[in-house]
Formats: C-alpha cells, structure tokens, sequence
C-alpha cells in the first residue's frame, strides 16, 4: 500500500484529557505521580529498579509454557517465553479486557506500540532482552462493556445471558454475528479469510479467553507477542501476600486515597479504592468483597466468610481471589518484569494514582507510555479531503468551524466584521475619555453604549456569515460526509470502529501498515493516508 503518515501533537486533536496532555509535557504539578520520563534514559532508569526487585521468572515461564501448550509456538514466541527465564530480560506490557473480535481499534493498536518498543529498545540495548507481552484482563465481568462491536455505526451485540467473568463465559450465539461479519466482508479481498479466523478462534474455543489468546496469537504470532491470562492459581499465590493484606489492612484503600488527595483541583479522579479492592471469582461469579458486621460478605450473593475462612479460603484457593483496578497492576508488575506499560489515556491517568501503592510494597514502578493512536485515511476520503482544500490537522477541527474558516477564507464577500469591532472599540474607548472629562459618571453610560453596539456587530457578523454560508452547500455537505466518516458518532475512529473492515480490504498487510508507521518514545497522534 501506497500511504503517508502525517504526527501531530495529541493537544491538536482536541481528544485527550488535560491530565494526558499535561502529562504528556511533563507538568511539573504531575511529577510526582510517577517514576521514570518517557526516554531512553526513563528506560534505563527502569531497568535498574527492575534489577533490585526479585521476579520469579521460573513460575512464569512454567505458567506460559502451560498455557501456550495447545497452541501451535510460533519460533518468535517460543523464543521469548525462553528469554524470560533470563534476569536480563525485561517485559514491555499492555494489558486490556477480551472484548469479542478485539473490540475497537485502538485494542490492536496499542499492542502493535508494545511490539514496536520492545523490537526499539532491543537494538538501543543490545546486551538486554526485551519482550512484548499482552496481559489479557479476562476477569472483567462488565459484558456490556466488551460484549459489543461497531460495523458501520451499527452496534452489534452479542445476547450471552450469562454472568461472571467474561473470559470464562462460553462463546455460544457469536456463530450469529460471525455470519453477519461474513456476509458482510466476504466481497473483500480477504473478506473469507477473516470469518475463517474468526470461526476458528471463536467457535472452536471452550470460552471468550482461549479465544481471544488463539486470535491475538493468530495476528502478532510472528512479532513475539506473548499473551498472558493471569486468572492463574500459581500466579496469583505470588499477590498472596498483598491479597491478605488487602482483605485484613485495607492498606491499598488508605495509601491510594491519600494520593488521590494530593492530586491536582483540576484533575478528574480516574480510579477511587474501595476497602477491599478484590472479587470473589468462583465459576459464573465475580462480585466484590465486603467487610460487615465482623463477616467478609461477596455481594449479590448469599456467601461469607469468617477472618479464619477467608484466609483459609485465600491460602487454598488463591484463584478465586480477582484483583480490581487498584490491584491489577501491581499484581501485573509482580509477575512480570516490566519496565513500561502502554496504556490508554484513561489507564495512564490511574496509573498515576498507583505510584506510592507500587513504594509501599516494594515493586517497581514501570514508566507509563501512551498509547499509540491512528486516524486511518482511506484514499476516497483522502481525496475529498483534497478537493475540500483541507488539511490533515483541519479535520480535527468541528464541522462547523471548518465551514466557517472556508467561507471566511475563499468567499468573496466580506462577512469578518473584526476590523469594524476593532475600530468601534476605539471609538468607544475615546468616547468614553471624552465624556469622562466632563462628568465621571457619564462613563457608565457610554460603557453601555459600548456592550449594546459591539452585541449588535458580532451578531451581525453571525447573520453575515450564516446567510454565506448557504452559498457553500457543496462543501458544506461534504465536510459534514467527511467528519461522519472519520469521526463515527463524533467520536475517535479508534474508539468506535473495528480492525476487521481493514483486515478484510488488505489482510495482514494492515497489521503491518499500522506497526511500520508505530512510533515508540515520540508521544504522537499519527494520522495515515491511504495514496
């Protein structure tokens, strides 16, 4: 494919929270709610704290190697689970819920920066190893939150009618959406190959986790992407400590608090602890834990333990012990040898709130990375984009705006009334010395004479450029086919649509379209033209 990449600041787009772009230019209010820059030398910084923190990477390695055991190993991965039994060796690590068909696009997105950073970092540091890996949060149980996909602004959701984590729900009644994907795409060019994929890590797979592990292994297999399920007895006897100190101390709640407290006014809080910041998981349950009337209570249902039974319970049966997003990442950090962790705005903004949570414990604090984001251009709209006479960083822009800078800019009336205001501004001003002279208090009037003529201008200047713009329907309906096209539901591209309308045009190709054009340490919104 024949494309351009254009970058620009994540502030130009107009998408992201003050937090991230704030964090994103190292704001000093920010410093202190993480470890290590985003830099070569943040990496480094990392890697030495790593050094001082004992991972036990025997266990891991055991884990994978369990759970890659019926999958066909491609050499990348096998190569890298290996690595990972080496102290020299350093996860980079994203992690995100199993949405079916991998939700929206920026799922694959930021899995492709984790690849890329680690394939960047492992030519900057030669003598290190450094592994991509996705930590997949199958416990989850939140459906309405990953049981959907967008297909041309029409959402499709898949009627489970069934409950607890969703990684452990079967996958029965998605058959239905995968021949609407296929009667869909089956005129592109890799229209079959997509439903092929799909029915054969979907329909052939015991639940919603192993699928999702067999199709993200399916498309990054050869990148050296390792998928990790956490929902692990021995991996999770490995948090047993802090599980208990959790259930016993509430010491999460009180430290992450405190951090909240020390945040900026003009932040949003992205995360609040509970008490107990952990589930119950237990077959089609995941419901929280509760401490009441000197009894440990899993909501919604009728069980309880005693302090005695639920440690009894913890110490036997650590899998049924599922951490929130308070816990998660420390127990991702705990089992991994991470030095990064690639997030979305929202995840970066609560990693934010974890630094002390991580001191208190003693494990290291990896440097948070931005995801990457992409605008996808196809050439059909690159080139009404063209025709429009817009550019790239234009389209970011409101609709309506973009159309009122066009009629400013090409008509050939005058409708910007701004050196009229500015001259009536002066007048007034003078006016009002003039009168001050004379009588003080007459200032006040000629003030109102101001306001009361200057309101009268700019709404002229409306009507002005309203009854213009009529004159520019064309491109007015144009912009209008461009930013609904663009911006499904006024909203990010990556935030609504899904990878398989791009698979099913280019294949694989699109994977590696996005992974080549990936940026690593840059921080920036990239914006790709199909030519």
């Amino acid at each position: 494919m024949n494309c351009k990449a254009t970058n620009l600041s994540y502030q130009q787009t107009g998408y992201f929270s003050r937090i991230i772009t704030d964090y994103l230019q190292n704001d000093a209010s920010l410093r202190s709610f993480y470890a290590h820059p985003v830099s070569l030398e943040g990496v480094k910084s990392a890697i030495y704290a790593r050094d001082q923190f004992k991972t036990n990477r025997k266990i891991l390695v055991e884990e994978l190697t369990k759970q890659y055991h019926n999958l066909e190993l491609s050499v990348a991965v096998r190569d890298n689970i290996e690595k990972l039994s080496l102290e020299n060796t350093y996860t980079i690590t994203t992690a995100h819920q199993p949405a079916i068909f991998t939700g929206t696009l920026f799922f694959v997105y930021k899995i492709l920066h984790t690849i890329k950073i680690a394939k960047y970092l492992s030519a900057e540091l030669p003598e290190k190893n450094f592994v991509p890996v996705y930590y997949m949060g199958s416990e989850d149980a939140d459906l309405d939150e990953l049981g959907y996909i967008y297909l041309d602004n029409e959402k499709i959701s898949w009627e489970a009618k069934q409950n607890g984590a969703v990684g452990r729900m079967k996958t029965k009644g998605l058959e239905k959406i995968i021949d609407r994907i296929e009667g869909e795409f089956s005129v592109q060019p890799y229209g079959k190959e997509l439903a092929a994929l799909l029915r054969d890590c979907y329909l052939k797979s015991p639940d919603i986790q192993t699928a999702t592990f067999k199709l993200i292994d399916k498309l990054f297999a050869e990148y050296g992407l390792i998928v990790l399920i956490p929902d692990n007895p021995n991996l999770k006897n490995l948090m047993k400590p802090v599980f208990e100190d959790d259930l016993i101390n509430q010491t999460a709640s009180s430290i992450v608090e405190k951090t909240i407290r020390s945040f900026p006014e003009n932040y949003k809080v992205q995360a609040n602890p509970r008490e107990i910041n952990l589930f119950y998981l237990k077959d089609n349950i995941r419901e929280l834990i509760e401490f009441k009337n000197e009894k440990f209570i899993v909501r919604h249902t009728e069980i309880q333990f005693t302090k005695d039974e639920i440690l009894a319970e913890l110490k036997n049966s650590p899998e049924r012990f599922s951490p929130n997003v308070i816990l998660r990442g420390l127990f991702q950090s705990t089992i991994l040898p991470d030095i990064a962790f690639i997030g979305g705005g929202g995840e970066t903004a609560y990693w934010l709130e974890l630094k002390d949570l991580f001191g208190h414990y003693s494990v290291p604090f990896p440097i948070l990375i931005l995801r990457n984001s992409f605008l996808i251009i196809e050439k059909r709209w690159e080139e009404k984009i063209t025709n429009a006479g817009l550019m790239v960083t234009d389209i970011f822009k409101p609709a309506e705006t973009l159309l009122s800078e066009i009629v400013k800019n090409e008509s050939k009336n005058q409708v910007s009334l701004q050196k009229e205001i500015t001259v009536a501004e002066d007048y007034y001003s003078n006016l009002k010395m003039i009168a001050g002279n004379i009588d003080i208090t007459l200032q006040q009037h000629v003030e109102a004479m101001r306001v009361k003529a200057l309101k009268q201008l700019k709404e002229l200047e409306k009507k002005l450029l309203r009854n213009e713009k009529r004159k520019f329907e064309d491109i007015h309906r144009q912009i209008h086919q461009i930013k609904s096209s663009l911006f499904p539901l006024n909203n990010l591209q990556e935030r609504i649509e899904n990878f398989m309308p791009y698979y099913a045009k280019w294949g694989k190709a699109f994977i590696d379209l996005v992974y080549q054009n990936s940026l690593t340490l840059e921080q920036e919104f990239t914006v790709i033209e199909e030519k």
